[in-house]
């Protein structure tokens, strides 16, 4: 039996995960939440645990290594909570880590690079399309070897973003300087003809309009959130673990609290949070500060 496919075992943390327990969804920072919002829409009756890494973000300058550490780290934070599915609700985890993480974790785990690829066949007519994300997905290329595996045809050009992300941590979404930088970003893929633009990265979906503005109506722009959350009730369904007769609860933790976090939550996303836990894991805690030192 495949890692991913692994259910009701004893988990990382030593406890035993359940199909009572929640949906845990992780991310570098806000974006995920883009994530949640389509979970929390299409799947009602679930939990969801989200748990973002807001000392650390943004994931996409670091190193595989490092990524692949601090993504088993924050999944083993959601299985100390039950989780009985792992979403990566980051595209640079997903793109760097995703296999490690199914090596090592006794529960099902679902990535957004998939999701968007297979979105983003199925919208391009022409078959030309245009990807961007992080430094380090890009340089990964994981979506163009996951486009390319659907559609062997498929003309796929991508570009890195490394402002967007900080942008949308700032929530600066309509920021003229938004605007500019897209207009960079963007000009190389349009000169490429693309009619598809897949966003990969989580955090972009907050930039929609912005991003549409710039490309224009011709070109269809794939937000991978809704289609991660399809896989997630397909494995859900299938597997037996999905809740019926539940009224599905939000819970949020971060290691950081950045300003304008509920904001984009709740006024953007329209998600509702109780509160805001703040992660005090020992691990994390200490590479979370070794980082801050660094910083200053």
């Amino acid at each position: 039996m495949k890692p991913q496919e692994r259910s009701g075992q004893r988990n990382a943390a030593g406890k035993e995960s359940s199909p009572l327990g929640p949906v845990g969804v992780f991310d570098s920072g806000i974006g995920g939440l883009t994530v949640v919002a389509a979970l929390r829409h299409l799947l009602p009756n679930e939990d969801v645990f989200y748990l973002g890494d807001t000392a650390r973000v943004p994931y996409g300058g670091k190193s595989r290594a490092t990524i692949e550490r601090y993504s088993v780290e924050i999944s083993n934070l959601l299985l100390a909570e039950h989780a009985k599915i792992i979403v990566v609700a980051c595209s640079t985890s997903s793109a760097l880590a995703l296999s490690c993480l199914r090596e090592l974790l006794p529960v099902p785990v679902i990535g957004v690079v998939e999701a968007g690829a297979v979105a983003a066949v199925r919208a391009s007519h022409d078959k030309r399309i245009g990807v961007i994300g992080t430094k380090a997905t890009v340089s990964s290329g994981a979506y163009k070897q996951a486009i390319q595996e659907i559609c062997t045809k498929a003309y796929v050009v991508s570009r890195a973003c490394p402002l967007l992300v900080p942008l949308v941590e700032e929530g600066m979404f309509e920021d003229e300087i938004t605007h500019l930088a897209l207009k960079r970003y963007l000009e190389p893929l349009l000169r490429s003809n693309i009619d598809t633009l897949v966003l990969g990265c989580t955090h972009y979906p907050l930039l929609y309009r912005a991003i549409q503005q710039a490309v224009g109506p011709r070109i269809v722009v794939v937000n991978s959130g809704r289609n991660c959350a399809l896989a997630v009730k397909k494995v859900l369904t299938s597997s037996g673990m999905a809740q019926e007769l539940h009224s599905g609860e939000l819970r949020v933790a971060l290691t950081d609290f950045p300003e304008g976090f509920l904001r984009v939550a709740e006024q953007t996303l329209g998600l509702k949070i109780k509160a805001i836990e703040m992660l005090k894991s020992a691990g994390v805690a200490a590479n979370v500060n070794r980082s801050r030192q660094h910083r200053n």
